[in-house]
Parts: structure tokens; C-alpha cells; sequence
């Protein structure tokens, strides 16, 4: 057993090691206990620390990397996007990540279809670079957006098409390996005379090892597509019903897909593959039962499609909840199906995949369920769909309570003609141990995606045993695979002796100390693994509490507990959290790095431009975690390293929308500020931030005086490459009328608006006044200041006086929200305080009732259209086009597409959204000087850019007073408020 593993640690020769890395590598060493503690974890159950981590700045990193280790005689663990479901990319070794830098695509044969890729690209990274030349890689497994090339081969992955494309060792044509000895080796389909001599030599004792186990192979490997536990011992003589190549050959590279690290260290893979699919077809066919779906699945096989996907009621009810997933899966049911089948056709012609979906609908009705099929012919609607169908595990892991859904027997496959009856027996193992289970499945090749309902707390490990060992049972009973998709890891490890029997057991060892004879690679997994059920590998290992912390934010809704069989939740508050529930949401996060996707979508933009784990979603979230838990030190939330895991969280809310399982990270932001300002107290710039609602009485006497604070910002720390935004005397406030006695409307006029952009006020104003409406506007009692949502307040972790200021905004709305007038916003981030973060504050009743009455000015004008209220005369403007930057919060609470359709209300007017996520600015943060390269980096994703190249005479349109200001700066366009477009189309 190589040093540096469990029980071997001296942390003398760690700092030798850490040294040795610095002085070595260009790319980042990682040793501190907060970064050690973020890659300790995967999407699995399990944690264990490593003894450091490096990021590799280009392939001689890599290889520098291993010898460095090796002579150091630690433990080596490859690792991609970190998001393994058994356990595969933890341990007590040098993680190496190879996801940050490694991603170059290096080579591409478009005539032999083929493809080199570094291990850290993205599946859907490589795919958008394959789509203008017709190809694909089909390995489509459901993390696509952020899984990486070397991590699939790693894990031997599979996904939703294998029944048309096969696994990922169906589609690799070679692996070009650091071998534990360092040496350069290519594996593919060489003749062994043309191989190097130490390839050679490797290839030679495996042929011997499988040859000489031929008939052990025949008898102990299932035989069946989804099988990915053991090594690929024969390559030689394939078992199972689709063969490793085309015309039988032997490609060593095929010996190296599935053994996750242990055997080499992957630098490049060569990849084939596949003619991207012209038109595709879906029915969705919806079942009364889960067991009718399992036993139909194997007749619509016949059908030769593509994909046949299950999606169970309980996923389906968990998509619901999520505002994202909410329209996109109701769309595919009719009535309150028990379980649904996604069923996709794709060949070359249109009209071939639609008689497929006829030959469906035929079929559902032979079988006795007419009228079960919705089709989805266009490609629009099927992407959606299969979109919340790739969450799918993830929004499972979305439970609240300590009971969530474990990963240990999920990925059992059993020939299709035996599913229903597995589905039904396992359900039944399940009662029998008190849980009941969470399903999706891979229907096409019988491979199972289920996950009990444990408390790895408490019972969980004893349960989780248990319900193994008589799924086992159930697994050779049908002469199935144990593990059949997501590998082996720490979780199935365990079961490969189970699955091969011990020949092959000892074979696989044997092939292990061939390959690396100093146990360093990855050491524990496949071969000599410890049991799944040790608790002291567990993310919460025995006696595992968190600290006493009081929050100052309402997470009473996280605090609860459930119940397996019904997954009722208790009271909100009573699941004994000592953190009142943050704690245990920031436990909600499960790893599946779903915020590292590779699309730009919204989360997370500070990811986007470092690509640093501390700078992730995840990466924030099990800092806090570990925080909460005393594993960073007494000091908690307001330590250091919390501190800088949240240094770039831009508050974009993305997250709250993105994550599968909820995670608020800009909430959570808030709860840290607090407890850190309440330790070390507030910067200069920190007070000024916070108080620019309490400057403003004054600033509106004395614009010239507070606008001269370019002459000192940068002492304050801002950045001086930024223009402040200008305070006006001319304020919405001090021009308006204050009120109408029988409104309709009233216009909430947040701090920005009012002060820095009044035009933007009074022109919905006048939209709303030609639209019919009487407009109030809220004003607090006499002689008191301008009201303020708290944002800035919040913002700076001052949450009583945004609390303060909260009540006094209440009392001021609550006479209209009494009888239903609606609450018009302007600007994005004050209106949406009102629907999010006043409900987390403790505000009474009152948040409630102004919340379920606040609206954007754009959601009230599209709610009145549809509504068939709506009388507003609009002409055409000069300027036909406008490019539309969607603010975050926006996307992140789905306002977006009122904003599109607001605008659609002016004719000839075509609008672009930009595919951008963040602006950058998000507040003050863009002002700060610390942040100010970030920001612009942010900014040049893709907004400034598709901002550069608009024609002169485009309207920029966007909402958001800070991304208003970072277009400005940072292209010298204006951009425009939604509601002075409309403004400006006003006839009369």
C-alpha cells in the first residue's frame, strides 16, 4: 500500500511534497485545508480528504506532476469535473484536476471521423466545436454540460442513446497514458508488433492473464450492454451483445476505458465518432402504472429507437416544483401519470422519424393504452424536455431532510425481458427496510437509475448494506450486472468480487500490479477497495454536528425532517439543526456540478471566468459546509477562507434558478456577510455602500459636492478606471405626483431609479398612464426618507437595518396591497428583494401579502395582455432591431420572456436576446478595485462583444442599473430601459 493513504500520512513529507510541486509546476498547488476539504467530495456519499491538489497548467504539468508524486511515493488521483456518483475521484492521494487548463481540442480527421481531445474538455464543449462539421460524440450521458472527455473514459460512461451508439468503449479509438513509471505510452488497436517495447511487454502479460481466464471470462462476465464494474479483461473475447469493435479486433485502448485511474494517467483521447442525427422524433408515452412502463419498454424496443428514457412520478412532481422544469414537464403529461417514457426517433429523413412516431402511437393502442402518447415532433419542445430529464438526478436530490436519495445500487442492468418484475421485487425490498424508492431508468437496456431514501446520518449505512446485499441476489437471479453505468468507486468496489468471482478477482489484481506495481494510481478502487459501508470514508462521518450559529435570516424551511415512505417533511424548525436550517441547506448541495456547465445559461459566472473550484456553486457550498461542521477551524462563518470562497459570488441569483437542488447562493452570501461583519465589523467602503439610501436626502441638495467623489474613490477602494454613477437633483420623487386616490397601479421608486435615472420612472409613468391606468406612487409618512428595499443594506451583511427599512417599506405598500392593487418595479434587484429575500427576513404576514403583489413594470404589462386588458397604442420606431441583455435576476426568477414580449408590443421591432450570463457589475461589485478585472472578464464573455458588433442604430435594452453602467463602460453604448422603448413608441 503506497504511502500517503489512510494511516500512512506524515505531514513532513507532505510539506516536502507541496515544495517539490511549487518548485516544479506553472500551474496551481493547492495544500490549504479549505481547498483540500472542497476536493475531498464527489456527488457520492463519500468524503475523504487528499493530501493536496494541483491544477496542471499544460500536458508537462501533468507528467511533472506524477513524477513528483512518485518520487514522493503518494498516492495519485486523476480527476475531471469531479461529479462521480460511487466514490471514484476521492481519496487520500494528490488529486491532480485536470479540468481547468487540460481542455484543448488537438486534433480532428473529419474523413475518418475522428477526434483528440484533451482529458479536460467537456462533452458539450466538444460537441458545439463538432456541430458545423454534421458530427457528434453520442456518448450523451446526462451531466453533458459539465462532465469532461477523460472522466467519461475513466468511468466507462454511457448514456441515454447506448442502445443506438454503445458505451464510451464502443467510441474510443485510442488513449495516449502516463503510465505510474512515467513513461509515454499510446493504447489503441496497434498490432503488437508495432508497438513500443514497453507497451508491448504490458500487453503481452494481459493478453496472457485473459487467455489464460478465457473460460472464467465465458462464464462469470453478464451479458449484457451495461457493464462497467471490473477491468475490460475481455477485449480479447468480447461477452457482452455489442462487440468492443466493428470487425472484432483488439484495441488495448478498450483495457483502460472503465478502470478509473488506477491503471494509467490519461493525457489525450482519439474519438469516434458520429454523423449528428438530421431530425429527431419524440412521444412521450404516459403510464398509469411504474410497472406497466418497465414491462412496455420492452416492445418498444422493436420500434429500433434511439432512446427510451423513464422519468417515475416522483421526479415528475420534483420537475413541477421547480420553476424552471415547471411548464416543460407538465407539456408531456396527460392527466397524473404514474410514470412517463420518453421514446426518440432520429435518422436522416423528417418523414421516416414521424411514421416511427405514428408506428408508437399504434403501438400504445395495440397494448391497450390509446390516447397515452404526446407527440413532439419539433425540435424546441423535445430539447426542454430532455433537458429536465438529464437533472433528473439531480432534481431527485432536491428532498429537504436529512433522508435524501442514495447512489449505491442504481445502476443494476438485467435483460430488458426481466425489468418489470426487478422494478417490482426491488420496491418490495425497499418496503421491507422501511424506504421507498426515487427511479429513472435507462429502459432501452434495462439499466435501473434508482436510490433508496436513506438517512446516512443515522441508520442509513446499516440500511443501505442490507437492501445491497438482496438486490445482489435479485441482480444473479436475472443474470444481470451490478454495475452497469456509473462504475465501481468506493460505493460497488466492493461487489466486484460479488460480480467475477475470486479467478478473476485475483486476475484483475494481478493486471492492477502490471500496470502500476506501487499501488499509487488511484489505490482502494476496483481492486483491494475498502467496504461501502465504512463510515469513516462518509461525508458524515460518526458524530458529525455542526456548530451553534444564529442566523439572521429565516432557514426554518430547511430544518426539518421526512419521511422515507411518504417523504412528508415535519414542521418547518423542528429537524434539529443548530444552525436553524443554513446549515442544512447548504448541505442540499450534492456535488453533481450541474454550475460548472458548460453553457452560458446563468450559473455561475465567476466559474465562468477563473474556472476555480473555490469559485463554484459547489465549491462555496462545501466550504460552508465544512464551516458549519468545524472542519475549517473554530472560527466558522467568519473565517478566512469562507470568506474568500465567497469573494466572487456576484449575488446573480443564478443558482437559485439553475440548481437541480436549490442551492441560494446569494443567500447564503448574505448570512456570511452578517456573521463576518459581525466579527471584524464594516470597511469605509463597505458603510458607503451600504448607506447610499441614507445619503440620498442629502446628495439631492448637493449633487455637485457627492458627484466629486471621483476625486477620492480610489482611496475608498473603488476602481478608477469606473465613472460612479451621478447623483441628480432632479429626482422622480421631486417631479412627480405623489399620489391617486383610486390607483391602479403604484410604482415603487427604488433608490437607483430614483436618484441616479428618474427618466426610467417617469417614463413607465407615461406607458402606464396611456395604457389607461391611475398611477400612485408609494411614499413613506411625512418627513421621513425615501423608501428602500434594503438591497444594499443586505448587500454589505447589514441585515438589521435592512430589516429596518423593510418594515417602513411595508407599511407603506400594505394599504395597496389590501386591495390588490398591483406593486410596479423598475429596477430588477429591488423589485425581486420584495419577493425573495423579505420573506427571509422576518417581516410578518405583510412580506407575504406585497410579495404576492409586486411585479416588474414588463410582467405587469404582458400579464395585462393576456389578460385581454391591455389597450396601449404603439407605433413603429426608426431603429428596427434591439439587442436585449437579460438581468440575472430576471432570468433567475423566469421574467425574462415578459421582457421579449413587452417588447414585441412595439411593431417592426425585432429583438435579440444576448446569450450572456452575468454583466459583471452586480451592484457595487464592479465598482470595487479588487474586482474590477474580474468584472470586465465577466462583461467580455459574450455581452460586451455582441454589444460591440450591433449596428449603430441598435437599441441596447437592458433593465439593470449596473448593467446599464457596465455596457456603458465598457463599450460606450447607452443602453435603455424597457419601459423608455416603450416610451418612445408612444403615439401622441
Amino acid at each position: 500500500m503506497a504511502e500517503g493513504r489512510r494511516g500512512g500520512r506524515s505531514e513532513t513529507r507532505l510539506s516536502t511534497l507541496e515544495q517539490n510541486l511549487r518548485k516544479t509546476l506553472k500551474g496551481e498547488v493547492l495544500f490549504d485545508r479549505a481547498s483540500r476539504g472542497r476536493y475531498s467530495t464527489d456527488a457520492s456519499i463519500y468524503q475523504v480528504e487528499p493530501v493536496g491538489v494541483v491544477v496542471p497548467r499544460d500536458e508537462a504539468d501533468l507528467a511533472l506532476a506524477v513524477d513528483v508524486a512518485r518520487d514522493a511515493k503518494a498516492a495519485i488521483l486523476p480527476r475531471g469535473a469531479g461529479t462521480s456518483q460511487c466514490g471514484q475521484t476521492v481519496g487520500e492521494a494528490l488529486v491532480i484536476d485536470c479540468s481547468k487548463y487540460l481542455r484543448e481540442i488537438v486534433g480532428f480527421d473529419k474523413t475518418k471521423r475522428q477526434v483528440t481531445v484533451q482529458p479536460g474538455v467537456v462533452l458539450d464543449q466538444l460537441n458545439a466545436w463538432l456541430k458545423p462539421h454534421g458530427l457528434w460524440y453520442p456518448v450523451d450521458v446526462s451531466t453533458s454540460a459539465q462532465c469532461t472527455l477523460g472522466g467519461m473514459a475513466g468511468n466507462n460512461s454511457c448514456g441515454s442513446r447506448s442502445i443506438r451508439y454503445g458505451n464510451m468503449v464502443h467510441n474510443v479509438a485510442s488513449i495516449d497514458a502516463l503510465l505510474a513509471n512515467g513513461q509515454r505510452a499510446r493504447f489503441g488497436s496497434a498490432r503488437p508488433e508495432d508497438m513500443p517495447p514497453g507497451v508491448r511487454a504490458i500487453a503481452d502479460k494481459v493478453a496472457e492473464i485473459a487467455f489464460a481466464e478465457r473460460a472464467e471470462i465465458e462464464r462469470m462476465y453478464p451479458r449484457v450492454l451495461r457493464r462497467v464494474g471490473g477491468y475490460n479483461l475481455d477485449i480479447f473475447f468480447p461477452q457482452s451483445e455489442r462487440p468492443y469493435t466493428i470487425d472484432n479486433s483488439v484495441n488495448l485502448a478498450h483495457l483502460l476505458v472503465g478502470s478509473e485511474g488506477t491503471l494509467a494517467v490519461t493525457e489525450r483521447l482519439t474519438l469516434n465518432l458520429a454523423p449528428l442525427p438530421k431530425h429527431k422524433t419524440l412521444g412521450v408515452v404516459n403510464f398509469p402504472s411504474f410497472y406497466k412502463a418497465m414491462e412496455s419498454a420492452q416492445h418498444i424496443v422493436k420500434l429500433k429507437p434511439a432512446a427510451v428514457e423513464l422519468v417515475d412520478r416522483t421526479m415528475i412532481e420534483l420537475a413541477r416544483a421547480n420553476p424552471a422544469f415547471r411548464p416543460v414537464i407538465e407539456r408531456a403529461l396527460i392527466s397524473k401519470p404514474e410514470a412517463i417514457l420518453l421514446v426518440e426517433f432520429a435518422g436522416e429523413e423528417r418523414e421516416d422519424q414521424l411514421k416511427d412516431l405514428a408506428r408508437l402511437v399504434e403501438l400504445m393502442g395495440d397494448l391497450g393504452m390509446p390516447g397515452s402518447v404526446v407527440e413532439m415532433p419539433e425540435p424546441g419542445p423535445q430539447a426542454a424536455l430532455w433537458e429536465v430529464r438529464k437533472a433528473g438526478l439531480n432534481i431527485m436530490m432536491s428532498m429537504k431532510g436529512d433522508g435524501k436519495p442514495v447512489s449505491f445500487i442504481e445502476d443494476c442492468a438485467v435483460p430488458l425481458e426481466h425489468l418489470a418484475d426487478y422494478t417490482q421485487r426491488l420496491t418490495e425490498v425497499f418496503e421491507k427496510h422501511g424506504t421507498k424508492g426515487t427511479w429513472y431508468a435507462h429502459a432501452s437496456v434495462g439499466t435501473l437509475h434508482v436510490r433508496p431514501i436513506l438517512d446516512m446520518r443515522r441508520e442509513g449505512a446499516a440500511k443501505m448494506r442490507a437492501i445491497a446485499e438482496e438486490a445482489s441476489a435479485l441482480v444473479r437471479e436475472y443474470k444481470g450486472a451490478y454495475s452497469g453505468e456509473h462504475g465501481d468507486g468506493l460505493v460497488r468496489s466492493e461487489w466486484v468480487a460479488w460480480q467475477f468471482g475470486p479467478r478473476l478477482t485475483k486476475a484483475f489484481e494481478t493486471v492492477k500490479d502490471l500496470f502500476d506495481p506501487e499501488n499509487i494510481l488511484n489505490p482502494g478502487k476496483i481492486v483491494r477497495p475498502s467496504r461501502m459501508d465504512d463510515r469513516s470514508l462518509f461525508r458524515f462521518k460518526p458524530g458529525y454536528k455542526n456548530i451553534e450559529h444564529e442566523p439572521v435570516l429565516d432557514w426554518s424551511a430547511w430544518n426539518v425532517q421526512n419521511d422515507p415512505r411518504t417523504e412528508e417533511l415535519t414542521a418547518p424548525g423542528t429537524g434539529g439543526d443548530a444552525t436553524g436550517g443554513f446549515a442544512k441547506a447548504a448541505e442540499m448541495c450534492n456535488n453533481n456540478g450541474h454550475c460548472r456547465k458548460f453553457d452560458a445559461g446563468t450559473m455561475c459566472p465567476s466559474f465562468r471566468v477563473t474556472r476555480d473550484e473555490k469559485h463554484l456553486t459547489r465549491g462555496r457550498a462545501n466550504t460552508l459546509r465544512l464551516a458549519l461542521s468545524g472542519q475549517l477551524g473554530s472560527e466558522g462563518l467568519r473565517s478566512d477562507a469562507v470568506a474568500a470562497a465567497m469573494d466572487l459570488c456576484v449575488s446573480c441569483k443564478g443558482c437559485k434558478r439553475d440548481c437541480p437542488t436549490g442551492v441560494d447562493m446569494a443567500r447564503m452570501k448574505i448570512e456570511v456577510k452578517s456573521a463576518r461583519r459581525m466579527a471584524r465589523g464594516l470597511s469605509w467602503r463597505d458603510r458607503l455602500i451600504g448607506s447610499v439610501p441614507a445619503m440620498a436626502t442629502w446628495a439631492r441638495r448637493a449633487p455637485w459636492l457627492f458627484n466629486a467623489s471621483w476625486f477620492f474613490q480610489s482611496y475608498l477602494g473603488f476602481a478608477k478606471q469606473r465613472r460612479l454613477p451621478a447623483w441628480r437633483s432632479d429626482t422622480f420623487l421631486s417631479t412627480t405626483e405623489v399620489d391617486d386616490r383610486d390607483a391602479t397601479v403604484v410604482i415603487f421608486a427604488d433608490t437607483f431609479s430614483n436618484n441616479f435615472e428618474p427618466e426610467i420612472l417617469h417614463a413607465a409613468r407615461r406607458v402606464l398612464t396611456a395604457a389607461g391606468h391611475r398611477v400612485a406612487v408609494a411614499w413613506p409618512t411625512l418627513g421621513a426618507p425615501a423608501l428602500c428595499c434594503g438591497r444594499t443594506w443586505l448587500s454589505t451583511g447589514q441585515v438589521e437595518r435592512a430589516r429596518s427599512e423593510g418594515y417602513r417599506l411595508l407599511n407603506a405598500l400594505r394599504p395597496f396591497a389590501i386591495k390588490g392593487v398591483p406593486i410596479i418595479g423598475l429596477e430588477p434587484s429591488c423589485l425581486f428583494t420584495l419577493r425573495d429575500e423579505f420573506l427571509a427576513l422576518n417581516l410578518g404576514d405583510d412580506a407575504k401579502l406585497v410579495a404576492e403583489h409586486a411585479m416588474l413594470f414588463e410582467e405587469f404589462l404582458v400579464r395585462e395582455k393576456r389578460e385581454g386588458r391591455l389597450s396601449l397604442e404603439l407605433r413603429p420606431l426608426e431603429t428596427k432591431k434591439a439587442l436585449l441583455h437579460g438581468h440575472c435576476h430576471q432570468k433567475a426568477f423566469g421574467a425574462m420572456s415578459a421582457v421579449q414580449e413587452a417588447l414585441s408590443l412595439v411593431p417592426d421591432l425585432a429583438v435579440s436576446p444576448i446569450e450572456s450570463s452575468c454583466c459583471g457589475m452586480a451592484g457595487s461589485f464592479g465598482y470595487e478595485a479588487e474586482h474590477y478585472e474580474t468584472s470586465m472578464a465577466m462583461a467580455e464573455l459574450s455581452l460586451l462583444p455582441a454589444v460591440r458588433k450591433a449596428e449603430a442604430d441598435t437599441l441596447v435594452v437592458a433593465d439593470g442599473t449596473s448593467c446599464r453602467h457596465q455596457i456603458a463602460d465598457g463599450s460606450d453604448r447607452q443602453a435603455i430601459h424597457v419601459a423608455q422603448v416603450l416610451e418612445r413608441a408612444l403615439v401622441g
